[in-house]
């Protein structure tokens, strides 16, 4: 008896802090704004871009003051962290009316196990369900990749955004991955994507190519090699276990100041803000902590950890 081919839905909320933002004020819906730093300054870090502004070059991880050189009437929404649990609760719940086999990538996205629902309804009428219901009545958009493994699931949610619906089947994998950039593959992080482009790998095709093994291997081990071009081909896991996977072995939560802060009233709330928020995580997960540790960061982004 062969065995049952998996439908593995993988949902991605698209700029979820930035619709959380528009969810809790509807006219931002008409602006250019990014999530992070502080609405009266230039300081700081953008965490999320609006799709508006990503469409003039703004981008997560940029220096707000930069962005606001792009764009001078940009709106900066400060982070609202207990804002973003709830509608990410909200979300985690809503997919239980379709599976029970759940896993939680992070606070915004999340694998479903659809293989029994997709026997009473087709697949992408389904993931259009999903898509429309969650955006109609919690205000949140997704995109939905939809294959047989966890990785080409993650994969094909990622090609099209936002309110995308992409099914990612093995006969697809030529077609549909190996033209994206090496830098699209998940996994392959920072540091290494950089590396690999440098060696002439620039797309996800080139690093399947046999000729190219000995180069690629020059850069990382075999064992990691083989692990990308299994989980590239399909040959990767298709089983949803959040016991295996979702066990965190630690639970931690940050935040960039959008100035210098030297007043320990000030820094004591915002540290207790932080604990408020990861014991929510640790009482929603039903874990323990058994050692408490703190991450400082100076203005020349020199860490001290205690």
């Amino acid at each position: 008896m062969k065995n049952e081919i998996k439908i593995i839905f993988h949902i991605d909320l698209n700029a979820f802090f930035a619709s959380c933002a528009m969810i809790k004020e509807p006219y931002l819906k008409d602006k250019v704004f990014v999530v992070g730093g502080s609405s009266t300054s230039r300081r700081g870090v953008i965490s999320t871009a609006s799709y508006a502004a990503r469409k003039l070059g703004i981008h997560s991880a940029m220096n707000i003051n930069d962005a606001m050189r792009i764009y001078p009437k940009l709106v900066i929404v400060p982070t609202q962290f207990s804002l973003y649990q709830k509608y990410s609760s909200i979300f985690f719940n809503y997919l239980k009316k379709y599976s029970d086999i759940i896993l939680q990538g992070s606070i915004d996205e999340g694998y479903v196990d659809m293989t029994e629902a997709s026997k009473k309804k087709h697949p992408m009428e389904l993931a259009k369900e999903i898509q429309d219901g969650l955006l109609k009545e919690h205000g949140l958009p997704c995109s939905i990749g939809i294959a047989s493994t966890l990785f080409l699931a993650k994969m094909a949610s990622n090609i099209k955004k936002p309110m995308g619906i992409t099914v990612l089947r093995k006969k697809d994998i030529v077609e549909k991955l190996f033209p994206l950039p090496i830098s699209d593959t998940y996994g392959i992080g920072k540091k290494t994507y950089p590396r690999l482009e440098a060696i002439g790998i620039a797309t996800i095709g080139d690093f399947t190519k046999n000729e190219n093994k000995e180069k690629i291997l020059s850069i990382m081990s075999e064992q990691s090699y083989l692990s990308y071009i299994n989980h590239i081909m399909g040959r990767s896991s298709d089983v949803i276990d959040p016991k295996l996977y979702a066990i965190a072995k630690s639970i931690s939560n940050e935040t960039t100041l959008n100035y210098n802060m030297d007043v320990p009233d000030a820094i004591l709330k915002i540290i207790i803000e932080l604990l408020e928020y990861t014991h929510e995580r640790l009482v929603s997960d039903e874990l323990v902590a058994k050692t408490v540790g703190i991450k400082l960061r100076d203005a020349n982004f020199e860490s001290i950890n205690r």
